[in-house]
C-alpha cells in the first residue's frame, strides 16, 4: 500500500487534508485526499503547483481528475517552496539538553528543496556522517504572502500544516558556528503526508509533536512549550524576507534528539521514524544508508 492510501483510509482524516503527487503516468500534480481517493485538481499538464493555489479558496478550485490512492505516489507536500526557514531552539527542554544559553531572538537557518523527502520515502544517511539525527518538528505553510507581517495579522497567512522531520547531520553541522552544513543534504528530512488546512485545527497549542524510532518514544512535547509561538516566529521573519505562498517554516523540535541521548541515540539503515502532530497527522520514514 502506497503512503497516500495509508493516509487516505484512516477515517480520522478530514477532506481538507491537501497533498502533492505523481500520477501514474509520473506528471507532477497536487489535490485533496477524499477517503480513499485523491481527488486531482492540478492543471492536466502538471505546470501548477500546490504553492501556486494557497493565497486563494483551496475549497473552491474544480476537480481535474480522480485516482485511487494507491495509484499516486507521494511528494513532500509542498515540492518546490521558494523559502524553507528552520527555527533553532524553540523549546526550553531542547535548549537546556544542548548546553546553550536563551537568546533574546529566535535562530534561523535555511534547507533546500532538494534535502527532503515525502511520507513514506526514505531518507538518506550520506557515508560521511555518523551522527545522521532526527528532529521532529510542526511545519507552517505560508498562504499568503506578506513583508512585517504583525503578530495579530499572522494566521491570516498561514495555510496549514504538516508534520516535519529536520533530519541533522551532526558531525557536519558541527564544523563550525552556523547549522547549514549539516542541515540540508540532499534527502536527509522528511516532510509530510499531506498539508491540514488552519480551520482543521481548532487547539493548535494542544497538539503534541511526538517522534518516534523503531517505535520508541523518544520525543513529546506540546506545541504550547514553544518559546516563540507561531505568529512571533512569522512575524520576526517576515521581518527580514518576504514570506510568499508554499515558504514553510518549521517551528522547532522538542527535547529528546537522538545526539544528547545517553547514550546517543542514531539513525542507521533499516530503522524506522515516525513524527506525530497531533490530528495534524503523522509523518513515517524509513532510513537508508546512500549508495
Amino acid at each position: 500500500m502506497t503512503a497516500a492510501a495509508r493516509h487516505a483510509g484512516a477515517g480520522r482524516l478530514s477532506m481538507n487534508r491537501y497533498i502533492s503527487f505523481e500520477r501514474p503516468d509520473g506528471t507532477k500534480s497536487f489535490g485533496r485526499l477524499d477517503g480513499e481517493k485523491v481527488i486531482d485538481l492540478g492543471a492536466s499538464g502538471g505546470d501548477v503547483w500546490l504553492k501556486d493555489v494557497l493565497a486563494g479558496d483551496l475549497a473552491a478550485l474544480p476537480a481535474t481528475g480522480e485516482f485511487a490512492a494507491d495509484a499516486v505516489k507521494l511528494l513532500p507536500v509542498v515540492p518546490n517552496p521558494e523559502k524553507i526557514l528552520c527555527v533553532g531552539l524553540n523549546y526550553a527542554a531542547h535548549v537546556a539538553e544542548t548546553g546553550r544559553e536563551q537568546k533574546e531572538h529566535p535562530a534561523i537557518f535555511t534547507r533546500w528543496a532538494d534535502s527532503l523527502v515525502a511520507d513514506g520515502a526514505a531518507m538518506v544517511r550520506p557515508p560521511e556522517s555518523e551522527r545522521f539525527d532526527y528532529e521532529g518538528e510542526l511545519a507552517v505553510i505560508i498562504g499568503k504572502g506578506g513583508r512585517r507581517i504583525a503578530p495579530e495579522n499572522a494566521w491570516e497567512h498561514v495555510a496549514g500544516f504538516a508534520p516535519f522531520n529536520d533530519g541533522s547531520i551532526r558531525d557536519w553541522q558541527r564544523h563550525n558556528i552556523q547549522f547549514t552544513p549539516g542541515k540540508t543534504w540532499p534527502g536527509t528530512g522528511g516532510f509530510g503526508p499531506s498539508m491540514v488546512v488552519t480551520s482543521e485545527v481548532e487547539d493548535l497549542a494542544s497538539q503534541r509533536v511526538q517522534t518516534r524510532v523503531n517505535g520508541e518514544l523518544v520525543q513529546d512535547q506540546p506545541v504550547s512549550d514553544m518559546i516563540w509561538d507561531i505568529p512571533t516566529v512569522i512575524a520576526y521573519c517576515s521581518t527580514f524576507t518576504d514570506l510568499r505562498p508554499g515558504d514553510v517554516i518549521a517551528s522547532g523540535t522538542p527535547g529528546g534528539v537522538g545526539d544528547k541521548r545517553k547514550p546517543p541515540l542514531y539513525l542507521k539503515a533499516g530503522d524506522i521514524v515516525e513524527v506525530s502532530v497531533g490530528a495534524i497527522g503523522t509523518l513515517t520514514n524509513p532510513v537508508i544508508d546512500e549508495t
